[in-house]
C-alpha cells in the first residue's frame, strides 16, 4: 500500500477507535446511573469517570499498535481480528484500572460501571472496525485504494496465486502480469508476461508495482536473492509462495544424538493437557448437538425412506482415522444403493448421476454429515481434523505424497482447515494435505473454535459442495 494510504488508514482507524472508547464509556455510564434500569445506593458524578477515560483513550491506540492492529493486514480472517480486539481492549482497560486506582488513590469507582465499560468498549471496537473496513472493502472493489501485483512465475503455483486474488477483489490487489524464466508465453490468463527475472525491476518502475509475489519454487536461493536485490530499491512488499512440500517440511527440528547433528520432523501428535482439552470441547459439542438436532436427524430420515424406497437411511463405511486404525463412518445416504457397483471406489464428482435428488439438497448444506456426530461422541472423530479417508485412497497417497500419513497423527474430523479454506470435494489432494499437516502441527484450542465458526459460513456460501 503506497505510504500516503497506510497514513490516511491508520489516521481514521486510531479516530475510529478513540470514538468507539468514549461511546462505550458514555453508554455504560448511562445505563448504570441515568436510565434508571440498574438500581443503585450511591449516584456517581460522571466526572469520577474522566481520567479512566482519558487514560482508555491513550491506551487503546498504543496497546493497538502493539499488537500489529494498526498494520496494513489484508488476508487475515475476522475471527483472528475480533480475538485480537478483544485482548487488546482488555488490556487497554486493565491499564486504565490500575492508572486511575495509582493516580486518584481516593476516588470510588462502580465496579459494575467499570465492567459494563469493557464489555461495550470491546463490542464498540469490534463495530468501528467493521464499519471502516466495510467502506475500505467497498472502495477497493471499485478500484480505489487498490495495489497492483505482480506475479512471478508462469506454472501452476502461479495460477493459483491469480485464482486466489480474482476470488478476493475485498482485498484490493490488482495483478498487472505475470514474470517468467523465458518470454515466450505473451498472455496467460488474460495477463501479459511482462518479462523475465532479469527485468523485474524495470517492471516494478514501468508499471508501478505496489506488491510482488513469487510463485516460482524452481528459484534457486541465488536467483530469489537477486530478484530480491532487484526489488530493495523499489519500496515495494515481496512475498513468497512456497512450495508444498516447503509447506509441509516447515515443522523440522534439528537436534543431536550424542553430539552426532540430526534433523527430524516436528512431532505432531496433540498429547496430555492439549489431548485432554480438545476431547473435552468434542464431547461438550457432539452431545448437546446431538439432542438439539434430533428432531431434524429424525425428519431427514424419513424424507431419505419416502424418497429412496430402496436403500438404507444411513451410509456406513469404513475409513481411516488416528494412527491408521480403520473405523466405521455414518453418514446419511444421498446416493443410490448400488452407487460403486461398476464404478468402484471413486470420489464424487459435481454432476454425479449417483446422487438422490435429496441427497443432492443434503451435500450441499452438508446435512448428510450430521450423523457424524456420533462418530465424535464415542471418540471415533473430533469435531475438527483431517477429513478421513478410505483405505484404498489412503493407500495411494501415502505412496505419492510426502508426509501424507502425518495427517493421521490426530483424529478424523468432521470439519478440517482445508475444508474452511475452500479445499472441499475433489480438489487437490497435495493441497488439502498441506492445509491438513499446517492444522496438526499449529493446533490449538482457539484454531478449533475459528475453524468451527468459519465452517458454519463456509456450509451457507459456498457453491462448490457435492
Amino acid at each position: 500500500m503506497p505510504r500516503n494510504s497506510v497514513v490516511y488508514v491508520t489516521l481514521v482507524h486510531v479516530v475510529v477507535d478513540v470514538l468507539a472508547v468514549v461511546s462505550a464509556v458514555l453508554l455504560a455510564y448511562d445505563l448504570r446511573f441515568a436510565s434508571g434500569l440498574i438500581p443503585y445506593e450511591e449516584y456517581h458524578p460522571f466526572h469520577n469517570y474522566i481520567g479512566y477515560l482519558a487514560v482508555l483513550c491513550l491506551a487503546t491506540p498504543v496497546v493497538f499498535a502493539a499488537n500489529g492492529l494498526y498494520r496494513p493486514r489484508r488476508s487475515i480472517s475476522w475471527l483472528d481480528h475480533i480475538y485480537t480486539i478483544f485482548n487488546s481492549a482488555s488490556v487497554a482497560t486493565a491499564i486504565a484500572m490500575v492508572s486511575t486506582a495509582v493516580i486518584w488513590r481516593d476516588l470510588d469507582a462502580s465496579r459494575l460501571m467499570v465492567a459494563l465499560a469493557w464489555a461495550f468498549t470491546v463490542l464498540a471496537l469490534v463495530l468501528g472496525r467493521l464499519v471502516v473496513n466495510l467502506v475500505q472493502t467497498d472502495l477497493r472493489r471499485r478500484g480505489v485504494g487498490v495495489e497492483r501485483l505482480l506475479i512471478v512465475g508462469t506454472n501452476e503455483p502461479a495460477h493459483l496465486v491469480l485464482d486466489r486474488v480474482r476470488h478476493a477483489p475485498h482485498m484490493g490487489y490488482r495483478p498487472i502480469g505475470f514474470v517468467g524464466e523465458s518470454a515466450e508465453c505473451s498472455v496467460i490468463d488474460g495477463l501479459p508476461v511482462l518479462g523475465t527475472l532479469d527485468s523485474v525491476g524495470q517492471i516494478v518502475r514501468t508499471h508501478q508495482i505496489h506488491d510482488v509475489v513469487v510463485a516460482m519454487p524452481t528459484l534457486s536461493q541465488q536467483q530469489l536473492l537477486e530478484l530480491v536485490t532487484q526489488c530493495t530499491d523499489e519500496k515495494v512488499n515481496i512475498k513468497v509462495f512456497p512450495d508444498l512440500f516447503q509447506f509441509m517440511t516447515s515443522g523440522v527440528n534439528t537436534g543431536d544424538l550424542d553430539g552426532l547433528p540430526l534433523i527430524s520432523v516436528k512431532d505432531v501428535a496433540l498429547r496430555g493437557w492439549n489431548l485432554t482439552l480438545k476431547r473435552a470441547m468434542d464431547l461438550l459439542v457432539s452431545a448437546p448437538a446431538l439432542v438439539l438436532l434430533s428432531p431434524l436427524m429424525l425428519l431427514i430420515a424419513v424424507l431419505i425412506k419416502i424418497t429412496s424406497p430402496d436403500g438404507p437411511v444411513f451410509f456406513i463405511q469404513e475409513r481411516v482415522g488416528l494412527d491408521g486404525r480403520p473405523f466405521q463412518l455414518i453418514k446419511f445416504r444421498t446416493m443410490r444403493p448400488d452407487a460403486e457397483k461398476e464404478t468402484g471406489a471413486i470420489w464424487a464428482t459435481r454432476d454425479d448421476p449417483r446422487k438422490t435428488r435429496l441427497g443432492t439438497f443434503l451435500r450441499r448444506f452438508s446435512l448428510d454429515e450430521l450423523p457424524q456426530l456420533i462418530n465424535v461422541l464415542v471418540g471415533d472423530m473430533s469435531l475438527v481434523g483431517p477429513r478421513p479417508e478410505r483405505p484404498v485412497f489412503v493407500e495411494k497417497f501415502r505412496r505419492t505424497i510426502p508426509r501424507y500419513f502425518d495427517r493421521h497423527r490426530e483424529k478424523a474430523g468432521l470439519t478440517g482447515w482445508a475444508q474452511v479454506n475452500g479445499l472441499r470435494g475433489n480438489t487437490s489432494i497435495e493441497e488439502r494435505t498441506a492445509y491438513d499437516i499446517w492444522y496438526v502441527e499449529n493446533w490449538t484450542l482457539w484454531l478449533d473454535v475459528k475453524i468451527l465458526l468459519k465452517t458454519l459460513f463456509v456450509v451457507l456460501t459456498d457453491r462448490n459442495a457435492y
